[in-house]
């Protein structure tokens, strides 16, 4: 598995070159970026020289067009899309991701559909260029009635969802702290196929009752009660070798210069893969 990023749990770290940089002197293996704009400032060649340079990869790029809006609003950000997946097929990402909400101010079934139909042709576009989409299921309880009516917000409905997209290169962005919120057990990890698994996010918890465990009260691996060595030896156990990228997200900005703070995600991904014996 490869130890990867986002910007969220970083602070102010600038460019996403500087964050490239960064990443592979803290021994990170790939950064969860925006591929088509790191072209657009350094060209194709010169955006692979250097994510080379620090040995990283890009991880994952963030589904760019608006699923949960009007129609119009959709396809006006199709032809983005396409232009978002060249670029991140042309530096070697194959991961693209979206959250779901766990509940939604619009009528379930007909979002469900109206959801289902844009996201079958996300796939498609995605899919010809090698890219796979993931579905990030969004655990903690207060979310889940923010919004009027219930929605999507366990792994297996999120599966079953994929499965309904009906498009071979859909499956799952697995957030250990949405799996730690629905009281997921490792057994359920270990039930999936690798080919399930788009993308990973690594986080922790706080010592609280696990419905009061807030979105935005995560903590830097190694620094909770999730157990997280048991989730990284489930995944790698099912022949997982895809990225485990952090993202930690907060109320307010955390304390420390980028520098600080990734040699504090730097320590807990030692702590939890050396934990699980990676």
């Amino acid at each position: 598995m490869l130890k990867g990023l986002s910007r969220a749990g970083l602070g102010d770290i600038g460019s996403d070159e500087r964050f490239i940089e960064l990443a592979g002197q803290y021994g990170f293996d790939a950064v969860d970026i925006d591929a088509r704009g790191l072209i657009e400032r350094n060209g194709v060649e010169g955006a692979k020289e250097l994510l080379q340079r620090s040995n990283v990869v890009i991880g994952s790029i963030g589904l760019s067009v608006e699923w949960r809006q009007s129609e119009s609003v959709f396809l006006d950000g199709l032809p983005k899309l396409t232009e978002a997946a060249a670029a991140a097929a042309a530096l070697g990402c194959t991961a693209c991701c979206t959250y779901i909400l766990p509940s939604t101010d619009h009528k379930p079934a007909a979002f469900m559909a109206q959801a289902t139909k844009r996201m079958r042709i996300a796939a498609e576009i995605l899919g010809a260029y090698g890219i796979r989409l993931g579905l990030e299921f969004v655990g903690p309880h207060h979310l889940r009635t923010a919004w009027k009516n219930p929605f999507i917000w366990t792994m297996e409905e999120t599966l079953d969802w994929a499965d309904a997209i009906g498009r071979p290169n859909v499956g799952l962005l697995f957030d250990v702290y949405h799996w730690y919120t629905n009281e997921g057990t490792l057994d359920d990890i270990r039930a999936l196929k690798p080919e399930q698994i788009v993308h990973v996010h690594i986080n922790d918890a706080p010592d609280v009752k696990i419905e009061d465990a807030l979105d935005n009260g995560r903590l830097y691996p190694g620094e909770g009660v999730i157990d997280l060595a048991g989730a990284l030896g489930a995944l790698q156990s099912i022949g997982y070798k895809g990225v485990v990228a952090q993202e930690i997200l907060s109320k307010s900005a955390p304390e420390g210069s980028p520098e600080q703070l990734l040699q504090r995600s730097k320590a807990g991904f030692d702590k939890v893969f050396a934990a699980a014996g990676l």
